[in-house]
């Protein structure tokens, strides 16, 4: 081997991609992705089929059912994730093909949008079914697997976990509520050899807002997505997650600079409003401290790309 390929295959071998595109060694790992029919949940599911890991893939469809079946190393579950029943037959699916689970993603997510005013109260009930009430559920039905395993889970967020908007109101709040969940889930999980992460997208191609104006009868600014680009970051986010030997927290992951941008000033807005005008208010150099050390424990946990 010459100098040059050999210099490229030890970065290769030293880039955290590498630990999570290959499976490492032994039995196929499984994953079991929620939402898997469209978007996001699709080019997950299509990113971790390619790179040698056997997908549970949850749909509602028959038809993306068929699909997904249609795909190398994916086998399609009906999963309607507010739909108990159908969550504990995919359970004893899982179980019963012996494989067990390494790693689950919470993907199923929908919006509406609309002033609080403006929202139906099915409507809000809806977005909370599938966007807080599915991961609770899915995650504890499926914890005994992952605990068994000693696996990964993610759950799929949003910069509209930080982030709020006048018409993306209880879209937000649905987000803004994983956020507490995968930081208290992770608390718990973390003594049994469980590692949990959020992945926070920004603007992707999706079906998202199709789907709110098909429910509400009513088009808004997001609507159709085809402007942006298509989710391949988020999925290679969700890998690394899933698959890199020290995972993240958290995943932000923007098409580009502005929403990067925009996501960091409102955490830091946050931040200074809760530090303003109380007794124990902390000066400019107290916190630019904590904020050295912060940035000094996640550096030294996180892989450099």
């Amino acid at each position: 081997m010459n100098r040059i390929l050999w210099i490229g295959f030890c970065l290769l071998l030293a880039s955290p991609l590498a630990h999570a595109q290959a499976p490492q060694g032994g039995a196929q790992k499984a994953v079991l992705v929620t939402g898997a029919s469209t978007g996001i949940g699709r080019a997950i599911t299509e990113r971790l089929a390619t790179d040698g890991y056997f997908v549970y893939a949850g749909a509602r469809k028959d038809k993306d059912i068929a699909d997904l079946n249609a795909i190398r190393n994916v086998q399609a579950l009906r999963l309607d994730v507010t739909r108990p029943e159908e969550i504990a037959a995919a359970v004893e699916t899982v179980t019963r093909a012996g494989r067990g689970l390494y790693g689950l993603v919470n993907n199923a997510g929908v919006a509406v949008t609309g002033t609080f005013d403006e929202t139906k109260d099915e409507d809000f009930d809806f977005v909370m079914t599938v966007n807080a009430y599915g991961p609770y559920r899915v995650t504890r039905a499926f914890a005994p697997l992952i605990v068994a395993a000693k696996g990964r889970i993610t759950t799929i967020g949003s910069i509209s976990g930080i982030l709020s908007s006048r018409d993306l109101g209880v879209y937000s709040m649905s987000k803004h509520a994983v956020e507490a969940f995968a930081d208290s889930l992770a608390l718990q999980m973390e003594p049994q050899g469980v590692m949990v992460s959020i992945i926070e997208p920004g603007n992707y191609n999706s079906q998202i807002g199709a789907s709110a104006a098909k429910r509400t009868g009513t088009e808004s600014r997001l609507t159709d997505r085809s402007q942006y680009k298509s989710p391949d970051e988020v999925a290679e986010a969700v890998a690394l997650a899933l698959f890199e030997p020290t995972p993240k927290r958290r995943y932000l992951v923007v098409p580009n600079q502005q929403e990067a941008e925009v996501t960091i000033r409102k955490a830091i807005q946050e931040l200074v409003q809760l530090n303003e005008g109380h007794a124990y208010t902390y000066d400019r150099a107290a916190l630019v401290a904590m904020l050295d050390e912060a940035l000094l424990k996640a550096r030294a946990a996180a892989p450099r790309k």
